[in-house]
């Protein structure tokens, strides 16, 4: 096992075939800050160099995956740089989306926002029993920026997509793997990712 990178908020580790990107400033509750989107391209960058690297895995630390964006980063930003900010986020949300890997969300905690969105580009979301999942926007007077509102509504369908965005309410791993929004709920996601990974 090797540890390729490691930057401000992420830590990529490749394991023959597989590469896992951690989410890791557990201090913002792994926020997707300007810094972590950042990181997260240059992982992906790193690993679309690596001929054989043939499936990714992205995971949270400390019991959260994330908390979605760093709401104190949006409260310093002005139109011209809200619009960046977003378009920055959806281009990485969708170079994951887009890749040819197997791409796997191995979740626990919080599953929030943004970092439900991120969950949302991947092709399968592994979920822990104690995984929490919710789109707050409404309660803030904000609504997601990075691909999610199109990703949830061709996953889980219009009903459940309004129910979500709407009423701002938290939904257990359960209730996530009974509407579609979860592939499977299991005591430990990045093992499952990687068995998964393996045998694809």
């Amino acid at each position: 096992m090797t540890s390729d990178s490691k930057a401000p908020g992420t830590v990529l580790t490749i394991d023959g075939r597989i590469a896992v990107i951690q989410l890791a400033d557990p201090s913002k509750k792994n926020s997707l800050s300007s810094p972590l989107l950042e990181s997260l391209q240059e992982n992906l960058d790193s690993i679309h160099k690596n001929d054989s690297v043939r499936a990714l895995i992205i995971t949270g630390s400390d019991g959260v995956f994330s908390a979605g964006a760093d709401i104190n980063e949006l409260r310093t930003l002005d139109t011209p740089s809200a619009l960046s900010f977003a378009r920055f986020g959806q281009k990485v949300f969708q170079e994951i989306s887009d890749s040819a890997l197997i791409k796997i969300a191995a979740i626990k905690g919080p599953c929030m926002g943004g970092g439900l969105d991120l969950a949302l580009a991947c092709s399968y979301r592994f979920a822990a029993p104690d995984a929490v999942f919710a789109h707050p926007g409404a309660k803030l007077g904000i609504i997601t920026g990075f691909g999610g509102t199109q990703r949830l509504t061709s996953l889980i369908g219009v009903s459940n997509t309004l129910h979500l965005f709407l009423t701002a309410r938290r939904i257990t791993a359960d209730e996530a793997e009974s509407i579609g929004l979860v592939d499977s709920v299991v005591s430990d996601p990045v093992a499952s990712a990687r068995c998964g990974a393996s045998v694809s």
